[in-house]
This record gives structure tokens, C-alpha cells and sequence, in this order.
């Protein structure tokens, strides 16, 4: 029986090159008009009893290549639960094997999140008390950019996802923190509706995510370079956010991505922004010693390296948002990897994890939010 590769679907990436027996050569496409690309979601048909093995032979250009070494890819035969499959990478080739007991199995650089979730999510949030949703506009594409905000505090609180497309744990965290945000039996979750106003786009980037790209928007733009002087030609979707942060304020900022290289939970923050205060920083620092403090499924040893003095970059939302509003303003970051300070062997970093981090840093936030 013929092996069939498709990844003609949502946030589907991935070119067949080769298939030779029980080895299969493959190719991610790049971002449009980008050179991005690490991405891969595609499926696997008519290999059931069979043991293949997936070469990714483009892998040592991607735009990441340190990533691969200790990553294992994600497969499915339900699209609900992601397991980890083994993973090699070797002089530019990326390289796992699958055993199918199965007709029909789905490979992931991580669990997917897709747009008809988004749009599930958007529908099961909205109906929900106390819940406002917005449509700031649409991208490039056409796609709603989707705002649900919640709370009557006077703190103006802003959580943003996925302008990373191919960061689909953004928007599995994103959930996660609506979740708990709109139930009505969390305590914690009421204390800080009560004390502030919460903001959450959970796709930044919903052009990206569909057409299965890495980095970018359906302009080939990567929206994390545009806070400063946003289009609607370029970067719609930050035009519209940064907009409708200018009519609220914003006293603290998170901004949700994926990291392929480190395998832990880190933060990064807005050190060397002109408007730099010690003051502000040390709110920054103390949130992320509670969370810490609070969840084992974070840690404060790895992370990146802090701008100096006056260098930070302001095309970057973090750093935009506190020197603009004076924000406490941090990037959250999630591995691709598992996360060894807690690992699971089966699983790995997993959806399900994501929300439970989304849990403890609503819970880290409203124990501080007196102090914003």
C-alpha cells in the first residue's frame, strides 16, 4: 500500500520529497515571502504495521537550527492527545521514526491549536457572564482579530498570544487562562476581576497560524518587530492591539510565546528601555520570584540575556508597552522541548501543562495586582 503525506489542512506545513521504502524525505516551506520556517504539521496515510522513518532534510537551515538537538516531534492518531515520538538530528537532518498501528497518524513540531478552536473558544468565552467581546479589525487575510475583555478593576491588564504562529503553546495557555478567569467558583479569578480589567487577544496572529508558518503574518512581517510603527498595510493585527491598548492604558502586559531551544519556562522583561526605572523593575522581578515560588512548572535559572542600558529594542511589544504606558511588561516563554525542571517522558511540554503555567500566573498576578 502507498504511503500518502498531506498538509493541505490548517496550519498545515510540510513538502514530500522523497519516499523510498519505510524512509520518507521531507521539506518545511518557508514563511510567505520569508526565509522563516521550523514549523511542520502533516499527516501520514496507508502506513498502518509499517515502521517509518521521517528525515526533515532541510532542517539545518531553519530558522532555529540550535533548536533540534533534544527535541522530539509530536504525534497524534486522535488530534487530541500529542505524544512525543524519538528524534535525532545529525549533520543538518532532523530525523524520528513512528511505529503505525494505525491507518492514519498526524506530526506536529507541537500540539496544534487551530483556527477552529480559535473560533470555538472565542463562542464558548463570549456566552460566558461578564464577558465582552470586541472585533478590533481584520488582517491581511481577512481574519477577525478577537478581543474578549472581563472585570470591572480599575487596573488595565493585557494578555496577548501567538504572535508567533508556529507557537501553538501561546494559544493552549491563552485557553487555559480564559478558563480560569471566567469561572465563576475561582476565587483567586474574582479578586482579580474585581481589582482590574482584563484583556486577553489569544491569536495575535491568526493569518500565520492557518497558513502554517513559523514566524510571520501572511505579509511575510514578523509582528514582534512592528510595536513601534504598526500598519495596516504591513501589521494589521498590531495596528488594531496597540490601538486599543492606547484607549484603555495598560498597567501590566504578558505576552505569550514558544522557545525552541530552551527546555524550560522563562521570562523575559524590558531591561535597557530608555524609560528604565528601578522602581518599575523590581515589580517585574518580584512577579517572576512568586511564580516561581508558586509552580515548579516555572524556574528563573534560564532564560535570555538582559538588553543593556538604553539598547533594548522597541519594535518588540514588551518593551513598547513599558516605556509607552509604564507597564509591568514581560514575555512568558514555553519550550518545544519538554520541561526538564519537571519533565513528562510521555507527553512532554503539553497542552495540558500550558494551562495549568496560564493558572499559576493569573494566580501570581492577582496575589500582586495591589502593587501594579
Amino acid at each position: 500500500m502507498s504511503i500518502h503525506i498531506n498538509a493541505a489542512f490548517d496550519s498545515g506545513n510540510i513538502r514530500p520529497v522523497r519516499i523510498d521504502g519505510d524512509s520518507v524525505d521531507l521539506e518545511i516551506v518557508p514563511d510567505h515571502q520569508s526565509d522563516f520556517y521550523q514549523w511542520f504539521h502533516f499527516r501520514v496515510a496507508g502506513a498502518r504495521g509499517r515502521t517509518i522513518t521521517f528525515r526533515i532534510v532541510n532542517a539545518g537551515n531553519a530558522a532555529y537550527a540550535f533548536g533540534w538537538p533534544g527535541y522530539r516531534a509530536r504525534v497524534s492518531v486522535d488530534r487530541e492527545a500529542w505524544r512525543l515520538t524519538d528524534g535525532d538530528y545529525d549533520d543538518g537532518v532532523f530525523s524520528f521514526t513512528h511505529h503505525f498501528a494505525s491507518d492514519v497518524a498526524w506530526f506536529a513540531y507541537f500540539a496544534p491549536y487551530s483556527q477552529e478552536r480559535h473560533q470555538r473558544l472565542i463562542a464558548r468565552m463570549a456566552a460566558r457572564p461578564g464577558v465582552s467581546h470586541r472585533e478590533l479589525g481584520v488582517t491581511l487575510d481577512g481574519r477577525a482579530m478577537d478581543l474578549l475583555t472581563m472585570g470591572s478593576g480599575p487596573k488595565q491588564v493585557w494578555i496577548y498570544a501567538r504572535q508567533h504562529p508556529g507557537e501553538s503553546m501561546a494559544e493552549w495557555w491563552a485557553e487555559g487562562a480564559l478558563e480560569k478567569l471566567t469561572d465563576p467558583a475561582d476565587a483567586t479569578a474574582r479578586t482579580l476581576r474585581d481589582k482590574a480589567t482584563v484583556h486577553v487577544v489569544p491569536n495575535m496572529n491568526p493569518d500565520g497560524s492557518f497558513r502554517g508558518h513559523l514566524r510571520t503574518n501572511a505579509a511575510g512581517v514578523n509582528l514582534n518587530r512592528e510595536w513601534h510603527a504598526p500598519t495596516m498595510e504591513k501589521s494589521p493585527e498590531v495596528f488594531l492591539v496597540r490601538a486599543a491598548m492606547d484607549e484603555t492604558g495598560v498597567d501590566f502586559a504578558m505576552d505569550v510565546h514558544g522557545d525552541e531551544a530552551i527546555p524550560a519556562n522563562f521570562l523575559a522583561g524590558f531591561e535597557g528601555i530608555p524609560g528604565w526605572t528601578d522602581e518599575l523593575g523590581a515589580k517585574y522581578y518580584a512577579y517572576g520570584r512568586r511564580l516561581a515560588a508558586a509552580t515548579p512548572l516555572f524556574q528563573l535559572e534560564q532564560g535570555y540575556e538582559k538588553s543593556k542600558p538604553g539598547q533594548a529594542n522597541l519594535s518588540m511589544s514588551t518593551n513598547q508597552l513599558a516605556e509607552r504606558f509604564g507597564a509591568v511588561s514581560m514575555t512568558l516563554e514555553m519550550p518545544f522541548k519538554d520541561h526538564d525542571p519537571s519533565p513528562d517522558t510521555e507527553f512532554g511540554w503539553s497542552p495540558e501543562r500550558c494551562k495549568q503555567l496560564a493558572h499559576a500566573c493569573l494566580d501570581t498576578l492577582a496575589d500582586m495586582i495591589d502593587e501594579i
